[in-house]
C-alpha cells in the first residue's frame, strides 16, 4: 500500500521534529563549554526561546533583518544584531572572536536552491568562525532542512 504524498503540514512538522533533535542534540554538546551562542535568523522566534531553555544563563546573539518574533522571544536589545547579518556579523566576530560555542542559522527561503546556495556561503564562514565543531555524523554541520544549519563547538580552533 502507498503512503500519501506529503502534504505542507507533514512538512513542516518533520522540519520541526528534525530541528528540534538537532537543537537538543547541539545544546546537549554545549553545556560543559564557555561561550556565547549565535542564532542567524530570529524569524519567530522558537528556535531562539528553545536555546535559551536549553542553555539558561547563556547569552545567544540574534542576527536578523527585523524583528518579526512573538513578543515573549525577541532577544534583549544588547544581544540583537539588526540588518543583513552579512554586514552586522563582522562586528559580532571581532567581539567574541575565538569564543563561540555554538552557532544555529535559519536564514533560508523556503525556496530549496536558494537556501541552498546561501547555505553554501555561509556554512564556510560560520566554520571559519566558531570553535572547532563537533561531528555527530561524518559532516561538521547538521543540517536539518535545506534552511536550518547548527554547529556545536568543541575545541578552540589551533
Amino acid at each position: 500500500m502507498n503512503s500519501p504524498p506529503s502534504s505542507r503540514l507533514d512538512s513542516a512538522i518533520a522540519r520541526l521534529m528534525t530541528l528540534r533533535i538537532c537543537l537538543d542534540w547541539a545544546t546537549a554538546e554545549t553545556l560543559s563549554r564557555p561561550g556565547p551562542v549565535m542564532e542567524f535568523g530570529l524569524g519567530n522566534g522558537r528556535s531562539y526561546d528553545h536555546l535559551r531553555k536549553r542553555l539558561p544563563g547563556r547569552d545567544i546573539h540574534v542576527f536578523d533583518r527585523h524583528v518579526a518574533a512573538h513578543p515573549d522571544c525577541i532577544p534583549p536589545a544588547e544581544r540583537l544584531w539588526l540588518g543583513d547579518f552579512r554586514a552586522t556579523a563582522p562586528a559580532a566576530v571581532q567581539r567574541f572572536a575565538g569564543q563561540v560555542a555554538l552557532i544555529h542559522g535559519d536564514v533560508g527561503s523556503g525556496e530549496e536552491a536558494a537556501s541552498q546556495a546561501l547555505a553554501g556561503e555561509l556554512v564556510p564562514w560560520w566554520a571559519a568562525r566558531c570553535r572547532r565543531c563537533s561531528r555527530p555524523a561524518p559532516l561538521p554541520w547538521t543540517l536539518s532542512s535545506p534552511r536550518s544549519v547548527t554547529c556545536s563547538a568543541k575545541d578552540q580552533r589551533p
